[in-house]
């Protein structure tokens, strides 16, 4: 399959946002050879970058002066130029079963969410990869939210450093250790509309000396951008989650409007073609069931054969409701029925279990009030004015 940049795709582009201390920018979110870069006109020999690097990767450094290997003198140059900021926490609230959300500010004034979902002995952080979405799926609270701005690296590895902040994961511990186990790209925005800076944020987070969490550990969420489907496994080599939601495309172009552009039968060819893919490497295909739309016996049984020969597992997720979005649940015997179909074919389908509906942190019901400011208000535009009185 071809691989084509984000220029091709219907992006909203926008230079990074400006920081509230533009004369320092954050050092968060800046590569290996960005550092490496950086300590070379500053003068310093190429050894400092690992070390620059270990302390803001590896132990969550807040401080230059917590620098010791430094000199003295490095770190005060450091701390003129730069920070370590990370996105500042605008709200946290933890619910009931232990999830965990937090609104974020960045450093325009926007807002996005992350969330960290606990299990027995481990737990995944959902982060965003966009202020907003452009996709308008109708079961998506994101979605009534247009999109405003990608988001950069560094926002979106601050997700999970103030997640690992939160929980006091501090130097990066081993995989047995860690209760921030997993990362997963299915919070607020198309990652795959965000490659560029998704990708980067990716090897940040990987980076065995630094947060140190392997590929096996990152999915990310797609709705279906079929241009960048291979690209992000023969380049990352993630996880890869489909939101697929139904097996027709007179059903799925009702629910996303994406699949007019990028039909079932392509999202599949892209599916069975994705680097990696194996019996011990599936594709996770996320289904939210919705009373009365897709939830039927024949429903699953068309499913089961719209995937056949792909490695692959289901997520059956019962609808998440959310303030007017028109569409309710099934029942439960309903959505153990359409599993049970799923698991006769052959199929791994659990049902997942709504985490966190009491802070609306459960899937699809992320959101910000974040608003999309028009091109001539924003500061790089050339008819920029200045702020208003």
């Amino acid at each position: 399959m071809c691989a084509v940049s984000n220029d091709s795709l219907d992006t909203f582009h926008a230079p990074s946002p400006a920081g509230a201390d533009e004369a320092r920018p954050s050092l968060i979110g800046i590569d290996r050879t960005g550092l490496q870069g950086m300590l070379a006109e500053m003068g310093e020999k190429p050894f400092r970058a690992r070390q620059l690097w270990q302390w803001i990767y590896h132990r969550g450094a807040r401080s230059f002066a917590d620098m010791s290997d430094l000199s003295k003198d490095l770190r005060q140059r450091l701390e003129a130029r730069y920070t370590l900021e990370r996105p500042a926490i605008a709200r946290q609230q933890t619910s009931t079963d232990g999830t965990r959300k937090w609104l974020l500010d960045f450093a325009d004034g926007q807002q996005a969410e992350a969330v960290y979902i606990p299990e027995d002995d481990r737990g995944a952080v959902c982060i965003s990869s966009q202020v907003g979405c452009t996709l308008t799926c109708k079961f998506c609270h994101t979605g009534t939210q247009l999109l405003v701005r990608n988001l950069t690296p560094g926002e979106i590895v601050g997700q999970f450093m103030v997640a690992r902040d939160s929980y006091g994961e501090w130097p990066s511990p081993t995989d047995a250790t860690r209760m921030l186990s997993n990362v997963v790209l299915m919070g607020m925005g198309e990652p795959l509309f965000n490659y560029d800076n998704v990708a980067q944020a990716v090897r940040i987070i990987m980076d065995d000396e630094g947060l140190s969490l392997g590929k096996r550990r990152i999915t990310l969420s797609t709705a279906g951008v079929v241009p960048l489907i291979h690209r992000a496994g023969a380049e990352l080599g993630i996880n890869l989650a489909v939101s697929l939601h139904a097996h027709t495309d007179e059903v799925r172009d009702r629910l996303m409007p994406i699949n007019k552009k990028y039909p079932l039968a392509e999202l599949m060819a892209a599916c069975r073609s994705y680097p990696g893919l194996s019996n011990a490497r599936r594709i996770t295909f996320e289904y939210i069931l919705l009373k009365g739309i897709n939830d039927g016996d024949d429903d699953a049984r068309a499913l089961g054969r719209l995937v056949a020969g792909i490695p692959c597992k289901f997520n059956l997720i019962p609808f998440n409701p959310w303030p007017g979005s028109g569409f309710e649940p099934p029942s439960g015997n309903r959505v153990m029925k359409f599993s049970n179909i799923l698991n006769d074919m052959g199929y791994s389908a659990p049902v997942r279990q709504p985490r966190g509906q009491d802070i609306l942190a459960a899937c699809g019901q992320l959101r910000s009030d974040s608003q999309r400011v028009p091109r001539h208000q924003q500061p790089w535009h050339p008819e920029y004015q200045g702020p208003s009185a």
